[in-house]
């Protein structure tokens, strides 16, 4: 291999969580949205619906991984003073971020030790999984599977030929009118060990994904700098992102670790389900303007980022994976 080349999942890898990573000096509201950060009142609403999921759980606890800034732990501390909140993310805690707990993670697949024997504890890894790298491959002339090479300037060469369990995982879960893809077994590994974390409560992964059915032909590998979407470059420079493969993740949760259910669903109806008075269709009393002009306003604008939030095609499109351990 050319010496300045190096696979994807590991130019990924150093690109985001290195020493001079994205991450480690860029924080992620500055350069995407997100259900918790870029939409005004969505981090609230958000809050909201994992508050009532811990609930009707019965969790007293949450976990937040890939916590950024903590913005939506920051939410729920507003919101339910009661709740045990912990963070976990490459940097240290906030210095105005009062949680409970706070553990810095390695970064990507790899979590930290102290993460362990979580008990009533509703777990989140709310945009995680996209950023956990992993290998990126394409076909060749022959239909062949090949690891894609990439260069510190983002231009790609074929690699090797694909084998183990890649070829495995690529075997199962990808048609053949797939030209490239990202392959998702360290993904699924990565959600594994964070289930395995747990000894009862809840796993809610929340991220943009796909099913065998509609992988996209030419993969979901992009960057993001200052809000804007830009090709792929693994210098530090931007966010590294690709969509997870849903149907392979919840399948391996499945087999992996005991668990009494594991369930599937978009954000809009999850948002819906848990959220039903704010989901009403009647507009907001303008009789509160008058009588309380703060609570009015707040309304609208919950009323205004759970549409955006619910949008179909847009941030109403992620899955939310629920495992629940008891």
């Amino acid at each position: 291999m050319h010496p300045d080349r190096q696979p994807w999942e590991q130019a990924w890898r150093d690109a985001l969580y290195g020493p001079d990573g994205f991450y480690r000096h860029h924080a992620p509201s500055g350069h995407f949205t997100t259900s918790t950060q870029g939409v005004p009142a969505a981090g609230a609403v958000l809050a909201l619906a994992v508050a009532e999921l811990a609930r009707r759980h019965g969790c007293d606890r949450v976990v937040d991984v890939g916590a950024g800034r903590g913005e939506l732990l920051a939410e729920l501390r507003r919101l339910d003073p009661g709740l045990h909140l912990a963070g976990v993310d490459v940097v240290g805690r906030p210095a105005d971020l009062l949680v409970d707990a706070w553990h810095v993670s390695p970064g990507g697949a790899a979590l930290p030790e102290g993460l362990e024997h979580l008990r009533n504890t509703l777990v989140v890894a709310h945009e995680w999984l996209d950023v956990v790298p992993c290998p990126v491959v394409g076909r060749d002339t022959r239909g062949v599977w090949r690891a894609v090479t990439v260069a510190p300037d983002g231009t790609e060469h074929p690699g090797g030929v694909v084998e183990g369990e890649a070829l495995g995982w690529l075997e199962t879960w990808v048609g053949a009118d797939v030209r490239r893809a990202e392959v998702g077994l360290p993904r699924d590994l990565a959600a594994a060990d964070l289930l395995g974390r747990l000894d009862s409560g809840v796993l809610l992964v929340v991220d943009y994904g796909h099913e065998r059915g509609t992988r996209p032909a030419d993969g979901t590998l992009t960057g993001f700098r200052s809000g804007r979407q830009v090709p792929p470059v693994p210098d530090g420079s931007c966010d590294l992102t690709a969509h997870v493969a849903v149907d392979s993740l919840v399948a391996h949760l499945r087999t992996v670790h005991p668990v009494d259910r594991c369930d599937v669903t978009d954000q809009r109806t999850a948002l819906l389900h848990l959220l039903p008075d704010a989901a009403d269709p009647r507009p907001v009393p303008h009789d509160l303007a008058r009588r309380d002009p703060t609570a009015y306003l707040q309304a609208l604008a919950q009323r205004a980022a759970l549409g955006v939030l619910a949008a179909p095609g847009g941030l109403g499109s992620f899955r939310w994976v629920v495992t629940t351990r008891q």
